[in-house]
C-alpha cells in the first residue's frame, strides 16, 4: 500500500493587480507557507490584463510565497489581449498556469481552466438564433471541453478543480439577479460530474456565496478575494482547506477518494 499524506491547499481569486500594486500582496501572503502545502489562484489576476500589472504580481509572489503554485487566468486578465505574455511572466515566476491542463503536486492532481459564462440550469443558454450567440455559446462549450480533457487526464485519488467562473449557481447568490448568467455557467459543472473530483474552487463572484455543492454533491468554493475580506476582515484573504491522506495499492487503476476537501481556517 501507498500511503499518500494530507496537503493543505490556500485558495483565492480576483487579487486584481494593478500599477499601483507593488508592496500591497507580499504582506497579505506572508504566513501562506507555513499554513499550506500549495497556493492555488483563481483568475482575475491582474485588473486590466496588462504585462506590466503580471510582472508586479510576479514580483509580489516571488518575495512571499515558497510553496507551489497553481493559477487560472480570469476574464480581466484578457481584457488587453495579452494573455499569453501574462502567462509567460507567471511561468518565469515558477507558477504553473492551467488553461485546460492537469498537474500533479505532493500526489495531489489539479485540473484547470478559465471557464465562462451562459447561465444556470433552465436559464442556460443555448445555440440557437444569431451567430454572435452560436459564437457566445460555443465559447463556454470550449471551456466546459477544456475542462473535461484536464479531469480526464488526472490518475490521482484526491482530484482538485481550480476555475475562474462558477459551475453552480449556488455560490454566486448574493450578487444582482440579472448578472447570474454573466459569472458561469452549469456547463462547467457536466465534465465535474462526469468526472469527479474532491473539491472546486472558483473566484469571479465578488459579492456571491462562500460554498455550494455540484449536483454529484461535491463541495464548490468561492474564494474571491473581495468576498473573503469581506466575510472574514480580521484575516488573511485565503482560505486553507486540507485534502485527508489516502493509502492505495500501487498500480492500481485511481478513482477519486470520495472524501472531500476540509475546511481547516479562513485565513
Amino acid at each position: 500500500m501507498t500511503h499518500q499524506q494530507a496537503v493543505r491547499l490556500a485558495a483565492v481569486g480576483d487579487l486584481h493587480v494593478k500599477k499601483t500594486s507593488q508592496g500591497r500582496l507580499a504582506p497579505l501572503l506572508a504566513n501562506v507557507n507555513e499554513r499550506a502545502d500549495v497556493l492555488l489562484l483563481c483568475g482575475d489576476l491582474t485588473d486590466y490584463g496588462l504585462p506590466e500589472e503580471a510582472h508586479i504580481l510576479a514580483k509580489e509572489l516571488s518575495a512571499a510565497v515558497r510553496i507551489p503554485i497553481v493559477a487560472v487566468l480570469g476574464n480581466h486578465d484578457y481584457e488587453s489581449n495579452q494573455q499569453g505574455e501574462i502567462c509567460r511572466i507567471l511561468v518565469e515566476a515558477q507558477v504553473k498556469v492551467l488553461d485546460g491542463e492537469a498537474a500533479e503536486i505532493g500526489g495531489v492532481g489539479f485540473a484547470g481552466v478559465k471557464g465562462f459564462a451562459g447561465g444556470y440550469g433552465r436559464g442556460t443558454l443555448g445555440a440557437w438564433g444569431e451567430p454572435a450567440v452560436k459564437r457566445f455559446v460555443q465559447a463556454a462549450i470550449d471551456e466546459a471541453l477544456k475542462l473535461e480533457s484536464a479531469l480526464a487526464r488526472l490518475r490521482t485519488p484526491q482530484r482538485v478543480a481550480v476555475l475562474h467562473y462558477s459551475p453552480v449557481r449556488e455560490t454566486v447568490e448574493g450578487e444582482p439577479h440579472e448578472i447570474y448568467p454573466y459569472l458561469g455557467t452549469s456547463r462547467l459543472e457536466e465534465p465535474l460530474n462526469r468526472y469527479p473530483v474532491n473539491v472546486v474552487f472558483h473566484g469571479h463572484a465578488h459579492h456571491g456565496a462562500l460554498e455550494g455543492r455540484t449536483a454529484r454533491g461535491t463541495p464548490v468554493f468561492n474564494v474571491a478575494m473581495p468576498l473573503l475580506l469581506q466575510k472574514f476582515p480580521n484575516r488573511p484573504p485565503y482560505r486553507v482547506f486540507e485534502m485527508p491522506a489516502v493509502d492505495y495499492a500501487e498500480g492500481s487503476i485511481l478513482e477519486p477518494s470520495g472524501e472531500p476537501a476540509r475546511v481547516l481556517e479562513n485565513g
